[in-house]
């Protein structure tokens, strides 16, 4: 068996000339015959020319993409650049669904569509299980609604490991948008699900830790993610006392340094700040609502706990040809504020052939979460399979 049929393409171009752009990302997927082409896109790219251009030379593949806060690849961790990777035909099987109008989400539609993939699977003489099929999600990072899709699309798809990323328009917090079947969609979700004869693991990991200190959510508006009280006072400032920061220097780092988590199921799950409004209220990143307790959480060291994320993975898998990953902006606030750190999470990056995005919440399994790198890794090819 010819192995090099089954192996994942991947490129990056930082070219800003868009049609130059996508003819390098082309150039390095040299002859591969794609099942699927994911692309990320930072916002100074129109993503439906990016993807219109890969449609026309992949004229029988899918094509999906999304907007970024920053792009993960072979270069490091850029801005204003393209990304992806191609999956090949051979060893990979994909179905992939569009949920629209999250605004008006219609759950139970919702849920044909995923028992969908499962026939669309089958009919490729395939059937979807935890050990030969993931779910990869992209959502738009704008509407707020992650919570509800997961919550309609987790419980059809099984055991099947799902994980995600939230699209990001580069902390302008505008517009999200998503490439998918010819055309660019905004409040939609687009969820694949793809079968492997390649041995892959989905993970999550976070670099922060429970602390002692708490505060209750007692007054919030839950369908905006905004609080405006935390333990009966002015919520900024009392998210200020508690984390030990001067009020007038709470900002998009200082959440990034300083965010809380709550506790579901016995582990506990970041929730990030995205911004303080004028009023004193928090904007959070994730579903919130009164009555909540949150924990401020502690940072531990980040490129030791990714580096060790790598390690064990590989006891998995073996070596990476791919690791698709989905990385919180506020992760990369954090570790670009030292140029040693950047250098050691490229590094890490690069070693293990991740490709990716920064995005506004990650998803994994049946949660929304922030502040996490979730994402898959896949193993090369195996001598017996497809």
């Amino acid at each position: 068996m010819d192995l090099q049929q089954y192996n994942i393409a991947t490129g990056v171009s930082e070219n800003n000339n868009i049609e130059a752009a996508v003819a390098e990302l082309i150039c390095s997927f040299g002859d591969i015959t794609p099942e699927v082409i994911f692309f990320f896109a930072a916002t100074c790219y129109d993503i439906g020319v990016v993807g219109d251009l890969l449609s026309q030379r992949y004229v029988n593949s899918r094509v999906i993409g999304c907007t970024t806060a920053g792009e993960i690849n072979q270069r490091g961790c850029l801005h204003n650049s393209i990304c992806g990777f191609a999956l090949p035909r051979r060893g990979f099987y994909v179905s992939s669904i569009m949920l629209p109008n999250l605004f008006d989400f219609d759950m139970k539609a919702a849920q044909g569509l995923v028992n969908g993939m499962h026939a669309e699977l089958s009919t490729c003489g395939v059937m979807p299980l935890a050990e030969n099929t993931f779910a990869f999600l992209l959502v738009d990072g704008l509407v707020g609604l992650e919570e509800i899709v997961l919550s309609a699309i987790h419980g059809e798809i099984g055991d099947i490991p799902l994980f995600g990323g939230s699209a990001a328009d580069d902390l302008k917090f505008k517009k999200t948008l998503i490439y998918y079947d010819g055309e660019v969609h905004a409040d939609v979700a687009v969820l694949s699900m793809i079968n492997t004869s390649c041995p892959f693991k989905a993970f999550r990991t976070q670099h922060f830790v429970a602390s002692e200190r708490k505060m209750v959510i007692t007054e919030a508006d839950v369908a905006s993610r905004r609080v405006m009280e935390i333990n009966g006072a002015s919520a900024g400032m009392e998210y200020a006392r508690l984390v030990g920061i001067q009020y007038d220097r709470l900002d998009p780092m200082t959440f990034a340094a300083h965010p809380v988590m709550v506790r579901v199921g016995g582990a506990y799950y970041v929730r990030s700040i995205r911004q303080l409004a004028e009023d004193d209220s928090l904007t959070f990143f994730c579903a919130i609502d009164e009555g909540i307790v949150l924990t401020v959480a502690e940072g531990v060291d980040l490129v030791e706990n990714l580096s060790r994320t790598f390690s064990e993975i590989k006891e998995h898998v073996g070596e990476f040809q791919l690791v698709i990953g989905c990385d919180c902006v506020l992760r990369r606030l954090e570790y670009t504020q030292s140029s040693d750190v950047t250098k050691n999470v490229e590094e890490l990056f690069k070693n293990n052939n991740v490709i990716g995005f920064n995005t506004y919440g990650e998803q994994f399994a049946g949660m929304h979460v922030n502040q996490t790198f979730t994402g898959v890794a896949i193993g090369l090819p195996q001598s017996t399979g497809v």
